[in-house]
């Protein structure tokens, strides 16, 4: 691994972890009580703090206003704005917002780039993606029924999508269709910007995650297209070449997702043993479960600091040789590291004891949305079953007598 690069970055590092602790935490309280927007405009004055360290918009090049930083480095930076539900926002790097960018950056036309990457490197406004959608499975991406049917110089969308995040106040929406129904199913679909203000696009609700239903940023949105007539200039990439995009959005995405997980880790991890230290015992507490605490302690540190070195691992494949070959890095920390947090926030919740189940700590909070994190951009068992079977394909290449 580069150890130039942690070095090079370590002063700003520390600059983000006293604006995360000092002044980004101390919102989240009222956010959990009053919801995204109460928040919302003190966190849009802190990020001019983030562009004083030079971390503003990390994962775009100088030229957009970013920090041009490695896919190593912005997985570093990741770790330390998920010690909190807000930290991503500050530094204009939040889902599924900095997908977008990249996405634009590399395959959007320069109108589209003027338009709409302009401004949201900017911070000016946010963005939403629609690919799921609830009658189709999402562990399946080239098996969608939302349609852009060419009309002339337009595309007219019919579709559902769903758990669109952040379409709740979203100036647009890039929209996964199919485009070439009869084309390999690889090649179907393409992607599509629709502003939020065409006609017949429709948020029909804030879906209600484990009973609740976010607002803005922090929400995921039901979304209805009924004949949304957009021009063919808003395409992103060739039609037909929507599955590749996506794939290629994704892989680096994994990433973000994965080191935001290990910084949720270490903020429960930190909860957990505060909590471990000062909790007053009642008389007779059985040593096993002192015991058992320590061996929960034990057991997160060395899992959060595996799934580390597992992420920075994938990130620095990808940084040299691209997603594709990277692939199966890819799928290994997708399981794993939401594995390992579904497990550090259910121990820390545990040592809580009751308080655990409140907001007055991000745990249940992180508990209600975080779950989810073994479910989207591929449930577990296909990223299992993915790797696996290249495995034992692996294996059947070299022939049985090799395996002897």
């Amino acid at each position: 691994m580069d150890a130039e690069s942690p070095q090079r970055l370590e002063p700003r590092l520390a600059a983000l972890r006293r604006l995360i602790a000092d002044e980004v935490v101390p919102l989240e309280g009222e956010m959990f009580r009053g919801g995204f927007p109460a928040v919302e405009p003190r966190l849009l004055a802190l990020r001019g703090r983030a562009r004083e360290i030079g971390l503003f918009a990390p994962q775009l090049p100088g030229a957009w206003g970013g920090a041009g930083l490695t896919l190593p480095e912005l997985a570093r930076v990741g770790e330390v704005l998920g010690w909190s539900p807000l930290g991503h926002y500050v530094c204009n790097c939040q889902a599924p917002d900095a997908g977008n960018m990249e996405l634009l950056l590399r395959h959007g036309s320069a109108e589209q780039q003027r338009r709409w990457l302009g401004p949201l490197a900017r911070g000016e406004l946010r963005s939403c993606f629609g690919m799921t959608e609830p009658e189709r499975p999402g562990s399946n991406p080239v098996w969608l029924a939302t349609t852009a049917r060419r009309d002339g110089g337009d595309y007219v969308l019919d579709g559902h999508k769903w758990f669109a995040s952040g379409a709740d106040g979203a100036a647009f929406c890039i929209v996964m269709a199919v485009t070439e129904p009869g084309a390999a199913p690889h090649a179907r679909a393409s992607m599509l910007v629709v502003p939020a203000d065409t006609a017949g696009f429709e948020i029909l609700r804030n879906l209600p995650v484990m009973g609740e239903a976010g607002t803005g940023w922090a929400s995921h949105g039901e979304v209805r297209l009924r004949g949304v007539r957009v021009p063919a200039s808003h395409r992103i990439g060739d039609e037909g070449a929507g599955f590749a995009l996506a794939q290629e959005r994704l892989g680096p995405g994994r990433i973000h997702h994965c080191m935001r997980w290990i910084g949720i880790c270490e903020r429960a991890f930190d909860l957990m043993c505060r909590r471990a230290v000062a909790r007053e015992l009642a008389p007779g507490d059985p040593l096993a479960s002192r015991q058992l605490v320590q061996a929960w302690v034990a057991e997160s540190r060395a899992e959060i600091d595996a799934a580390r070195l597992l992420v920075l691992r994938a990130a620095e494949r990808i940084e040299r040789e691209g997603a594709a070959a990277a692939r199966d890095d890819i799928s290994l920390i997708k399981f794993h590291v939401a594995g390992v947090m579904q497990r550090v926030l259910d121990h820390a919740l545990q040592v809580h004891g009751a308080a655990g189940l409140l907001d007055d700590t991000p745990l249940a909070f992180w508990w209600r949305h975080e779950r989810g994190a073994r479910i989207y951009d591929g449930p577990d068992e296909v990223h299992k079953t993915a790797v696996a079977r290249r495995i034992l394909a692996a294996y059947g290449r070299a022939g049985a007598g090799a395996r002897r």
